[in-house]
């Protein structure tokens, strides 16, 4: 059995619990009064930011704000550190943060490279990743119940292997996103969901980070995963996730086929906001995705 030790507390976010559990719950409260009540909250696929949280954790607060996420998520995340296989799946066992421990769904995650092409069981990729580690605390906090991981690290950007990853993906999620309970008893909830962690466009001045945002934002917004790929490379946009929501988009077209998912956009803003320092800043965004 594997465990996941956190890397980055008492750097991006506190190490002590109580502390760490007082700033979530402040993001979240600040996040939840930035937006007005949502019309649809039950999601199949969400995006936050991964920074440290004192830059990015009012948009993870405003996202989450609301939402009904079942009690397994499928967690998507970019490969910062080069190590590990390209698409590598931590199989088992648990992760911890200073709030405790999350238990990996082994099963699912067994299912996910058993039935795949090109998803692999491997932990290399995960252990001095950051950009799952941050957003945990938010999900441990803001579920009232246990819930389980499929943690998967994207450490390629090649459209035909993102492409099929998707079509994995879909193969895993037929069925498991429609409600858990379908004779009509009220529970809509489906019985898994995505979550994608990106930041956005990374270490230019403000305007040109906006408007790169802006147009890497375009393609997510229109489930256009192909466009997203095509734009972030065209234009030198450094959205260190466009590969994982391209992949998690991929999947979700080619479930719900000619009818695209309704992809909407909570906040963006940038680091800037909090350093002052406008000439280079990292873009932060947030999105939900629902079934159409």
């Amino acid at each position: 059995m594997h465990i996941r030790q956190p890397v980055v507390a008492g750097r991006f976010y506190p190490d002590g619990p109580e502390d760490l559990r007082q700033e979530v719950l402040h993001f979240l409260d600040a996040g939840a009064r930035a937006l007005p009540a949502p019309r649809h909250t039950t999601p199949v696929a969400l995006m936050l930011p991964h920074a440290g949280h004192v830059f990015c954790g009012q948009i993870i607060g405003a996202t989450l704000a609301g939402m009904r996420l079942p009690r397994t998520l499928i967690l998507l995340c970019p490969n910062h550190t080069g190590m590990g296989r390209p698409l590598s799946v931590w199989p088992d066992g648990a992760w911890l943060t200073p709030l405790g421990p999350v238990t990996v769904d082994a099963g699912l995650a067994a299912a996910l490279c058993e039935g795949a092409t090109v998803f692999e069981a491997d932990t290399h990729a995960h252990l001095r990743e950051h950009a799952l580690e941050v957003i945990l605390p938010f999900l441990q906090v803001r579920q009232p119940e246990p819930f389980r991981i499929v943690p998967v690290c994207v450490g390629t950007r090649q459209r035909e292997v993102l492409h099929q990853a998707g079509r994995d993906l879909a193969r895993l999620l037929a069925g498991r996103l429609l409600p858990a309970s379908p004779e009509g008893d009220g529970d809509d909830m489906p019985q898994v969901a995505l979550v994608v962690s990106s930041d956005m466009n990374h270490y230019e001045d403000q305007h040109r980070t906006l408007q790169k945002d802006d147009m890497a934002l375009r393609h997510a917004l229109a489930c256009d995963p192909d466009g997203l790929l095509h734009v972030t490379q065209r234009e030198n946009i450094s959205m260190c996730g466009a590969a994982p929501l391209a992949l998690a988009l991929y999947a979700l077209r080619q479930l719900t086929g000619k009818t695209p998912p309704l992809v909407e956009q909570t906040l963006h803003d940038t680091s800037g906001s909090i350093s002052g320092d406008m000439e280079h800043v990292v873009g932060y965004a947030g999105l939900r995705i629902f079934l159409p």
